[in-house]
């Protein structure tokens, strides 16, 4: 990952006709992010390939997989990374990265629910908000401002995170009393709160990537920022904005977390981020920014959603289910790898 301001041109992702600062510029700069989509078509299509296998698979060797039950199990086992993965996608698409969700969905976990046992419930929510709010902003501000690497920011920002979730809680689990709604609620056709908030969400999120300056902006500033400077795109507020929509909605996993739990653990959440990657990336989005479709993270989540849930149904042991998650991983990336590798020829 590079500085949101200051990045080096990839052949591979020029803008044609950027040879001066007059207008002609702008359409080429705004409208990689449209070709960009074009070409994930049969991407996704692969993935949709693979996850219908997958399901065809699982259902063969057991007979509880199709069953009305666990689907809604395995919608809401990705809900919580999902909430997570749809900024982390808008900020991958902008060339940039947050590794420090799993920690950070931790922290406000615990602070939401130690601020909770003096005060009302909805204050720790908000401060548990704030304290989201805050991670992005501090994100944002050392990538953006500083031009630290955002690898580097976030990898610290992730051992900071952990440390304080813990010296928070001292060590324990902190109880958390009459705050099971927002976790396990199921107030429509059966569906429970945090698969309709990733709903929601998802389909914001794909309204502004695909018909917002500002999801045009994103695809700019990842594929060729100094074409993007040069046209009027401020990198620098755009991927800062997108950081805050990360902290937000590691806020929200923590809450649902809590609420799940009746309880926050200084150890939740641990290896999200990695899940997190491996969603996005096997979606379609380029580690290199420029590319990446909220669908394609969408089918990316159901993947590893349903193979988790296959492999528990067969009783996999959950090493072996650590293992076919990394391996995934490395496939995800060595794929992306791949097609940069095809498009330069």
């Amino acid at each position: 990952m590079r500085p949101a301001d200051d990045r080096s041109t990839d052949p591979e992702d020029t803008m044609t006709g950027v040879t001066d600062t007059t207008t002609t510029t702008a359409a080429p700069a705004v409208g990689s992010a449209p070709a960009r989509r074009g070409r994930s078509v049969p991407e996704l299509a692969a993935l949709l390939l693979v996850l219908v296998a997958l399901i065809v698979f699982f259902s063969i060797k057991s007979e509880y997989f199709l069953t009305q039950d666990n689907l809604i199990n395995v919608l809401t086992a990705i809900a919580v990374t999902g909430i997570i993965a749809v900024p982390g996608t808008m900020l991958l698409t902008a060339g940039q990265v947050d590794l420090s969700v799993g920690s950070g969905a931790a922290v406000c976990g615990i602070v939401m629910a130690t601020v909770s046992q003096e005060h009302p419930l909805f204050v720790g929510v908000l401060v548990a908000a704030a304290t989201g709010l805050a991670i992005g902003l501090i994100n944002g501000f050392f990538v953006t401002v500083v031009g630290v690497n955002a690898l580097i920011t976030t990898l610290g920002m992730l051992s900071v995170l952990r440390g304080l979730s813990q010296v928070w809680a001292g060590g324990a689990t902190v109880p958390l009393a009459n705050f099971s709604t927002l976790g396990t609620g199921r107030p429509f056709l059966g569906i429970p709160i945090p698969v309709l908030i990733l709903i929601g969400i998802v389909v914001a999120a794909i309204l502004v990537m695909r018909y917002t300056v500002y999801g045009r902006s994103l695809y700019a500033a990842g594929s060729n920022p100094v074409a993007a400077r040069l046209v009027g795109v401020r990198a620098p507020r755009v991927v800062w904005i997108a950081f805050i929509a990360s902290g937000l909605g590691v806020a929200l996993s923590g809450l649902i977390l809590n609420s799940q739990l009746s309880a926050a653990s200084p150890n939740a959440a641990t290896g999200l981020e990695l899940t997190v990657v491996t969603a996005i990336v096997l979606g379609g989005a380029s580690l290199n920014g420029g590319r990446g479709t909220i669908q394609g993270t969408v089918v990316g989540l159901l993947i590893i959603g349903v193979l988790n849930n296959g492999l528990t149904l067969l009783n996999v042991s959950s090493f072996y289910q650590q293992v076919a998650s990394g391996a995934l991983l490395i496939a995800a990336v060595s794929f992306d790898q791949l097609r940069l590798r095809l498009a330069r020829t």
